[in-house]
This record gives structure tokens, C-alpha cells and sequence, in this order.
């Protein structure tokens, strides 16, 4: 018995002494590897951050007009973790920053974040120093975008979510560059959560650069006015308008139609699928198809506009002579291998290049392919930036569709050159018009002119590639030359662009309408169409081009749907304002 005792004192001896060296461990462990981990914790009341949020980089338009820019804002906020009695707190507050107590009650108690939900933005000074001695509410200066513009570039400038991030257009092509970096403040706070002490910054504030744009805001008001207007007029599903320099290729103005405004929320969908700010006559609306820039997203076959790239590339190729005759077989040509070919309304017999052009020959331009082939055409079509893209600087660009000439048919090489089995987008087109008009030099059009810093520097400066001397010729510059000053002067004065003439200056142009595709079965719809114009003056020396496109003129209006009834006419008063504006010298009569 006594021996039984003796083990068990033993046992619970040596429990003790176990116990108390784990504890005496766990002691030692705790005081001198996680000291710091719990006076952290310990000091978390004492404790507050600061985050330095950086101011977003302003865009201009070439001539220094603001089209986006970041405004200081203060933002009263509370911080639920500390606040021991929301309805006190609450009705503090209430009067302060002009709210109802149980509205603010409601941010505290739903807010995810226990440091941080939002009261009220756009506060006064006042508003904050009051609130400011008010225990869990703090001040936060933070930065809002602007938009002074409003829809007039909007698919070009784009716009922010609420945490200042871009979300379209430049906003989010150069969103790292415009964001800059965020620097933090770590301090001690006193009971009102009030910064006694900087503790360490973490970080350094780096305000975002400024984006200077090509874009002339009066050039894109011209444009996006005239378009608006023709746009409902034909009660069209969308439109475009691209202004270009013909010299260097800088875009100056580029509209998309519908669009948005970027002051407000462009995401938000409202009930009635309409937006309660615009017009009642205005058809805009909210959702992914108005926030789609489609002068570069959208892809179409581009119908006649075409004619004049190709014409260009055969006579480059030697395969066609400027002033031999082809005939054009009284407008009914058809043969093995692909199909029938018709005009669009009435046929000819033997015609020029020149005279093809001007009269917009389906059956001429199918002749011209086939004496081309394939594979010059393909090679050719591809010189001139057709399938792939152009490079400018937003997102969302296509590419188009060019298919491989190896899938290529008979109806493909005598199809293609009057605008069908090819998809483009407007930006290419634009693109291919420069060469011409740049006498055959490879040139591509470019958005962003200059990358300053925060204080006016510039740190990248972006010029036409026709400054350096280009990268080569697409075509000889004399077929060009021809192609611009004889045969698209003749389409504007004699042929199908009649009503883009100016009297002040020369103008040259090409029309182009195209037939949707079916979407449930094969051919061409009978009552959708795609009515295009290009037009660029003075023909002797072009500085400006403008491309309109009208997607889906309504044809039951009866006023008509190709591109020279269409799209012709706003293209030629968008030309007129852009040249009175650039104070160019009128032709001498």
C-alpha cells in the first residue's frame, strides 16, 4: 500500500514538473519569437493608416483641352470595429453631414470592411472638421474623375470605376501609366482615432502621367454632331466617323454611335432599358452595345469602298493599263467557277479603270480581280493592313477577316474586289485611304501624341512614321497619285459621290454600300445595309480625310440607304468644317 502511494505522488511529482516547464517554455516562446506579433496586436487601437492615393493623369485633346481630369474629393468615413454604439455615434453625426441617423446606422452595421465604410463624399470643410472629433469617424481625401466633355470623345477617352480604375478607351489602355502609385502613412492615433505620431511609411507617391491625344475637340464635335444628326434622321442601328490627318495620319476626331455619357455610371442598367438624361428624341441607351467603340471593334463587309485599293494594286502590278477599255459585259457576267455577277443599276459595255471607278463597276472590278489572281490580290490586300490590326491605341481593335488564299475560290477572286467575302473595320479602311493619300507610303493612323509627367515634362513624344521616312511603299507613288487625283476626283464630280462636292475645295471620295449577310440562311439581306463614304481634300494636296459609316439606315423611311445618299453627305460638311477650321487655302478657280 505504501508503494502504491509512493508511485502516485511520484507520477503526479513528475506531472508538475512537466507542466510547469511547458508553461515556463510557452513563456519563454511567447516573450521572445512573438512579442512583437502581439504588441501589434495589442497596439491595433492605437494604430491607424493612411493611404496616399495618387493623383489620375490628366488627357488633353492636341490643342491642351481637358477631356479627362481628377478633382480632389473628402470623404467622411466611419470605422465599425471601434464604434461601440452605432445609434450614439449616429445621431452625432446626423446633423453634421445632413443625413438621417438610421440611414448612417445602415452603412456601419452592412459594411464588409470593419475599418472603413463609407458616410458621405464631396464634404465640406467644415462638415470634416466637425465630424473629425466625433470617436470611429475619420476624413479620407481621395481623387474623383472628371469629364467636362461629357459624350463627345467618350469612346476615345473611356472612363473610370468608382476606385478610379480604367474601365474603356484610354482610361484603360494606359490605365498603370495614368493610375500612378499609392504611397501609406502608419501612425499612432489617439482615443478619437486621430493621428498622434507617424510611425513608417510604406511605398511613395507617384502621381500618374498625362496623356496628350491627337483628338481636336472641335474636330470631334464637328464630326459627332453631323453624324447624331443623320444617324437619327435614318434611324440607324449605329454609325461612325473617323477624321484624319492626310499628311501624318493623326487621328482628329473618331466618333461611335450610340455612345455614353462617362460622367455617370456607364455600367448601371436602367429599368426601362433607356437613359432618363437623354432627349426623348435621342436613341441612346445603356449596355455593352452602347459602350462598344465601333469604329474599331465592329467588322464588315465593306462593299464598294474597296474598289479604289484594289484598282490601285492592279495597276501597281502591271496586270491592267490605266486607259485600255474592259468590258463590262452590259451588266450580266457569269461563268463556270463563279456565278453571276450584276450591277447595281444599270450595266456597261466597255470602260476604263478610271471609269470603273467612277461608276462603280461590279463586273469591271470582278475582271480586274481575276486578271490579278489570288494571290496578288491576297498579297496585296495585306500590304494595305487588311486582316490584322491597325495598332492604335485602344482596346477592343479586330482584326478583320481576310482569309488565306488557299481557301480562296472563283467567286472569292471576283468577289473580294467589289467589297464582298472580306470583313473590315473602319480604322482599316481610314488606314488604307492614308497610303493612298500619303503616295503609296506605309502609314498608319495613332491616337496618343504625347506621354507627360506631373509636372509638364514630356517623357515620350509620338510622330507619323512619314516624319522618319515611313517604312517603305505599299504602291508606286505615281499609281497612287492617279488613283486619288484622277479617278476618286472623277467619282466625287461625275459619278456616285456627287453630293460630297465642295466649292471651296477639290474633294475626292469613294461611295460604298454593302449588303448584310443573312443571319439564319445563305446570301444578302434586301433590306440591311452597311451605307459607307470616304472623302479627303483638296485632291492636289490632301490634309484631312473623313470616313462615315452608317450601319442599318432604315430602308422603310425611303430616303434611301447606299453610301452616296447616306453617309456622302454627312462626310462632305463634316470635310467643310474640318478644313475652314484648319484655315485651309481654298482652290484657285
Amino acid at each position: 500500500m505504501y508503494e502504491k502511494n509512493v508511485r502516485i505522488i511520484n507520477f503526479f511529482l513528475l506531472f508538475l514538473i512537466v507542466a510547469f516547464l511547458s508553461l515556463a517554455v510557452r513563456c519563454f516562446y511567447l516573450q521572445f519569437f512573438r512579442s512583437e506579433h502581439y504588441i501589434d496586436i495589442s497596439s491595433k487601437q492605437q494604430r491607424g493608416r493612411l493611404t496616399q492615393k495618387p493623383q489620375r493623369g490628366v488627357i488633353l485633346d492636341c490643342r491642351g483641352r481637358v477631356l479627362a481630369a481628377s478633382n480632389r474629393v473628402r470623404t467622411i468615413f466611419a470605422e465599425p470595429r471601434v464604434i461601440e454604439n452605432p445609434l450614439n455615434t449616429s445621431v452625432r453625426l446626423a446633423p453634421i453631414v445632413k443625413m438621417r441617423a438610421t440611414e448612417i446606422i445602415r452603412l456601419v452595421r452592412e459594411s464588409r470592411n470593419p475599418g472603413f465604410a463609407k458616410i458621405k463624399v464631396g464634404a465640406s470643410v467644415e462638415q470634416c472638421s466637425a465630424a473629425r472629433k466625433i470617436y470611429g469617424i475619420g476624413v479620407q481625401t481621395d481623387w474623383q474623375r472628371h469629364y467636362p466633355m461629357g459624350r463627345l470623345a467618350a469612346h476615345v477617352v473611356g472612363f473610370t470605376s468608382v476606385d478610379n480604375r480604367g474601365l474603356n478607351g484610354i482610361e484603360l489602355r494606359y490605365n498603370k501609366q495614368l493610375g500612378g502609385s499609392a504611397g501609406q502613412n502608419i501612425f499612432l492615433a489617439d482615443a478619437f482615432r486621430r493621428p498622434v505620431r507617424l510611425k513608417r511609411r510604406t511605398g511613395v507617391l507617384t502621381n500618374g502621367v498625362g496623356i496628350i491625344l491627337t483628338l481636336d475637340a472641335a474636330i470631334q464635335q464637328f464630326a459627332r454632331g453631323e453624324l447624331v444628326k443623320q444617324y437619327e434622321s435614318y434611324e440607324a442601328d449605329s454609325a461612325v466617323a473617323i477624321v484624319v490627318s492626310a499628311k501624318t495620319g493623326a487621328i482628329l476626331a473618331m466618333v461611335s454611335l450610340p455612345d455614353f455619357d462617362p460622367v455617370r455610371d456607364p455600367t448601371r442598367k436602367v429599368s426601362n432599358g433607356a437613359d432618363p438624361e437623354v432627349p426623348a428624341g435621342a436613341r441612346h441607351s445603356w449596355g455593352p452595345n452602347t459602350l462598344r467603340n465601333r469604329a474599331i471593334s465592329d467588322q464588315f463587309e465593306p462593299g464598294s469602298i474597296l474598289k479604289p485599293i484594289v484598282a490601285a494594286i492592279a495597276i501597281d502590278s502591271g496586270v491592267v493599263n490605266k486607259d485600255e477599255k474592259i468590258f463590262c459585259e452590259n451588266g450580266n457576267y457569269h461563268g463556270r467557277g463563279f456565278g453571276r455577277i450584276g450591277e447595281y443599276r444599270r450595266g456597261f459595255g466597255d470602260l476604263t479603270v478610271r471609269e470603273i471607278l467612277v461608276q462603280s463597276s461590279n463586273i469591271g472590278m470582278a475582271k480586274i480581280g481575276q486578271r490579278l489572281g489570288k494571290d496578288k490580290l491576297y498579297k496585296g490586300l495585306k500590304l494595305f493592313g487588311f486582316g490584322k490590326k491597325v495598332g492604335v491605341d485602344l482596346p477592343g481593335e479586330a482584326g478583320g477577316l481576310l482569309r488565306p488564299a488557299r481557301d480562296w475560290t472563283g467567286y472569292s477572286v471576283t468577289r473580294i474586289p467589289f467589297g464582298q467575302e472580306i470583313s473590315v473595320t473602319a480604322i482599316q479602311l481610314i488606314r488604307a485611304f492614308c497610303i493612298l493619300t500619303s503616295g503609296g507610303r506605309s502609314v498608319s493612323p495613332y491616337l496618343v501624341k504625347a506621354v507627360v509627367d506631373s509636372a509638364g515634362e514630356i517623357i515620350e513624344l509620338r510622330e507619323s512614321s512619314l516624319r522618319h521616312g515611313g517604312v517603305g511603299y505599299i504602291i508606286k507613288p505615281e499609281v497612287a497619285k492617279w488613283i486619288v487625283t484622277e479617278a476618286l476626283v472623277g467619282v466625287v464630280n461625275e459619278g456616285t459621290g456627287k453630293r460630297a462636292g465642295l466649292e471651296k475645295w477639290q474633294v475626292f471620295g469613294k461611295t460604298g454600300t454593302a449588303q448584310l449577310a443573312k443571319s439564319n440562311e445563305r446570301g444578302y439581306s434586301e433590306s440591311d445595309y452597311v451605307a459607307s463614304f470616304v472623302a479627303g481634300a483638296p485632291a492636289e494636296e490632301p490634309e484631312a480625310i473623313v470616313l462615315v459609316s452608317i450601319y442599318k439606315p432604315n430602308v422603310k423611311l425611303g430616303k434611301g440607304y447606299t453610301g452616296g445618299t447616306v453617309a456622302a453627305p454627312v462626310a462632305a460638311r463634316i470635310l467643310e468644317k474640318t478644313l475652314n477650321y484648319l484655315r485651309v487655302p481654298e482652290r484657285s478657280l
